[in-house]
């Protein structure tokens, strides 16, 4: 790597962007040594979630030149390996975000790869969609998923509308690597591509094709009659991302009308002004609509994030809300789809569920009591799509039933290959009707799992490790949990000390390392594979809800510890 001020010098000479120009000059005229290496230190790296950064002059940011030198590499990797390649392009509601495209698009173009491009906002999975509709060689979408307002990212798909693969990643990063960001990079005029037919606009077929397949995902049971007797009253929320028009448009056409927006969120804002994580995972993104609900009165809050693949619900308890964690929601959504294809009679114990290495450990039981097999897989949602896609290559594709993972994300149908709130959303309130019939919602619903299952609970502690030495910190972290794991945690012996970096039960070799305790408690510690964080996923279980809690404080008490 270059030196950090060689390389300030460089862009300066070279960056033709007025905005871009005017904030490198400010960090030279300033002497903002902090700023200078931060922006500098790294390039953003390219992996199989693509790129993810903040918003920004350097090569550690997001912008034109970034984007631009992966796009180049992946043009240069979509013709070495493709022939004709076309891709498929999406971006959600983030700042920069239609700047990024049309740089995309038209490099792309230039490189002779035909671009599909959707012309407004779209969530995530209608992009893995499109991939598979149109038989694209590979799709973009930007995104940064709930990241905070400063991030934009650049996820790339493979022809099947899963998340890249490492090899191909990796070939794309090699491409990279012999890019010059402002001399190797071929571009077009946009409006010439489109022209010239080598970007093309997806139409609404498109989209209609989607609705479609998501409502046939459905295995609601009720009749329209039943439906009609006790409807459904929803708040919802898009949290200013893309959700508002396929959620609701899904939910209309399944009969589930009664729906109230958070009006401070419903519109796209890159900014996210109600909140600084614009998460369905944490309460203060939640809070505008919980506020809502205290006037409302509905049944359940739904919030999608801003690129509408993970969806979080809130109902009320007592006095108050409370949230339903993801893995309380998989276990939910699941235990539903196996009592509604029972009903229908039919068979399960050939059908497949997926989740991850990191979720609940109360699905086991699901799959004892229901008899389906469980696949478990590392974390992020391409390695469910894999086996999604390996099952459908067996021409197994109908055994799959569900696939899920503990943070928000959730896919039921074979339609894409990456977690779909909109998908999710559906099957959520539908199930939220079936229990609302039987007296409950979905809060009181799951305590009545824990009655019958056990008490399995969950907690994900995610610490940061911001600016250049971040990720020596974290790398050193790491290496002294394998060189030197602890004997005990939580007042319990570590029984196992399990390093996926060795590759277990077939799995890829993933820098993840879990510690099992005894009565099948255990931790698991795992690096962010898009930001400087180091996760914690916490598992107890107790004989009651208070007791598996307080075995989760104490878990995540010595959790801290070892991450510090």
């Amino acid at each position: 790597m270059a030196d950090v001020h060689e390389l300030l010098d460089t862009w300066i000479a070279n960056v033709k962007d007025e905005e871009l120009l005017a904030e490198l000059t400010a960090m030279k005229e300033a002497g903002d040594e902090d700023a200078i290496t931060d922006a500098f230190f790294q390039d953003l790296a390219f992996g199989t979630a693509g790129l993810r950064g903040t918003i920004g002059a350097g090569t550690n940011r997001m912008n034109i030149y970034t984007v631009g030198r992966a796009t180049q590499g992946f043009a240069d990797y979509l013709n070495k390996n493709f022939e004709n390649p076309t891709v498929a392009i999406a971006r959600d509601s983030r700042n920069k975000g239609e700047l990024f495209v049309k740089t995309t698009a038209a490099i792309l173009a230039a490189n002779g790869v035909v671009a599909y491009v959707y012309p407004k906002i779209s969530p995530v999975p209608t992009l893995s969609w499109a991939t598979r509709y149109l038989h694209c060689s590979g799709g973009i979408c930007m995104t940064a998923s709930h990241n905070p307002a400063p991030y934009n990212g650049y996820k790339a798909y493979g022809p099947d509308g899963c998340q890249i693969t490492s090899e191909a990643a990796d070939a794309i990063s090699a491409a990279m690597e012999a890019t010059n960001p402002f001399t190797d990079v071929k571009i077009m005029d946009f409006d010439e591509a489109v022209e010239q037919g080598l970007i093309k606009w997806i139409g609404d077929e498109v989209l209609d094709a989607y609705y479609d397949a998501v409502l046939k995902c459905s295995v609601c049971n009720l009749t329209p009659e039943e439906q009609a007797e006790l409807p459904l009253k929803l708040v919802y929320t898009p949290l200013n991302g893309t959700g508002l028009i396929p959620v609701t448009t899904v939910l209309n056409k399944a009969g589930i009308t009664d729906i109230t927006i958070v009006p401070e969120q419903k519109d796209p804002n890159g900014d996210f002004p109600t909140c600084p994580y614009p998460n369905p995972e944490i309460r203060e993104a939640m809070q505008k609509g919980i506020d809502l609900c205290r006037e409302v009165q509905p049944d359940l809050l739904l919030a999608t994030d801003p690129d509408a693949d993970r969806v979080g619900v809130a109902c009320a308890d007592g006095d108050d809300y409370t949230l339903i964690t993801g893995n309380e929601m998989g276990v939910l959504l699941l235990d539903y789809i196996c009592k509604m294809r029972a009903a229908r009679g039919e068979d399960l114990s050939n059908k497949v569920a997926v989740t991850t290495i990191v979720s609940s450990a109360m699905v086991d039981a699901l799959a004892e009591e229901y008899g389906f097999e469980l696949r478990r897989c590392l974390t992020g949602f391409k390695y469910i799509g894999d086996i999604i896609t390996g099952l459908s290559d067996a021409g197994e594709v109908d055994r799959f039933i569900f696939g899920f993972e503990e943070s928000y994300g959730y896919l039921s149908g074979d339609h894409v290959r990456d977690k779909d709130a909109v998908n999710a959303s559906l099957l959520i309130c539908q199930m939220a009707q079936y229990y609302k019939r039987e007296g409950k919602n979905l809060v009181q619903a799951m305590r009545d799992l824990y009655e019958k299952y056990g008490y399995y609970h969950n907690k994900t502690i995610s610490l940061s490790y911001p600016g250049a030495g971040g990720a020596a910190k974290m790398a050193g972290i790491m290496a002294g949990l394998r060189e030197n794991p602890p004997t005990e945690i939580a007042g319990s012996p570590v029984e196992a000390v399990v390093d996926y970096a060795t590759g277990v039960n077939g799995l890829p070799k993933a820098n993840v390392i879990e510690f099992d305790l005894e009565g099948g408690n255990k931790a698991i510690v795992r690096p962010s594979g898009t930001e400087p964080k180091i996760k914690l996923y916490i598992f107890a279980k107790g004989e009651d809800a208070a007791a598996a809690d307080a075995l989760m404080d104490k878990i995540e008490e010595d959790g801290r510890k070892l991450l510090s």
